[in-house]
């Protein structure tokens, strides 16, 4: 199974759409705190959750406690400043796909402990703002479900 990690992240209709996403694909959704909202049962109803939907999702008080529950294979940064396409890794079981707040992207103590080849980009237009958080968690949740022959798909 693949993990996919939001740190501190901020508005919750992108993470509504990642979870939503996470429950159809069958990956494994870790919120590292802080969150920048109320993560109650309100809140995802009205976003259209449901309890099905939040049952592949665990909540972390720090990077380093997500790293020691979960122990990824390797846990691949998803950023704007890496040099590694995302499309020229090859994902397998256990890996991570990190991905930073909405504001701010991951903290400098974060991305200093992933090695640079793991830090991926999704290429995009120069001079140009990058993509919506629950876009990019899209595009490579897409690519990594895809590698693995859409294992669980109808």
């Amino acid at each position: 199974m693949i993990h996919v990690a939001l740190h501190n992240p901020n508005i919750p209709p992108n993470t509504g759409n990642v979870i939503r996403l996470a429950a159809n694909v069958g990956f494994k959704l870790h919120l590292i705190k802080p969150l920048g909202f109320d993560f109650e049962e309100k809140q995802l109803r009205r976003a259209g959750l449901d309890y099905h939907d939040l049952t592949r999702v665990t909540q972390h008080e720090s990077y380093q406690a997500f790293i020691e529950s979960v122990s990824p294979t390797r846990v691949f940064a998803i950023t704007t400043k890496g040099q590694t396409g995302y499309t020229d890794i090859r994902f397998s079981d256990g890996d991570a796909l990190l991905f930073g707040s909405e504001t701010k992207g991951l903290p400098e103590e974060v991305m200093n402990s992933i090695l640079p080849a793991q830090r991926l980009r999704i290429p995009m237009r120069p001079n140009n703002r990058s993509l919506n958080l629950s876009n990019s968690v899209s595009i490579l949740v897409y690519e990594a479900w895809r590698q693995m022959g859409f294992e669980g798909a109808i």
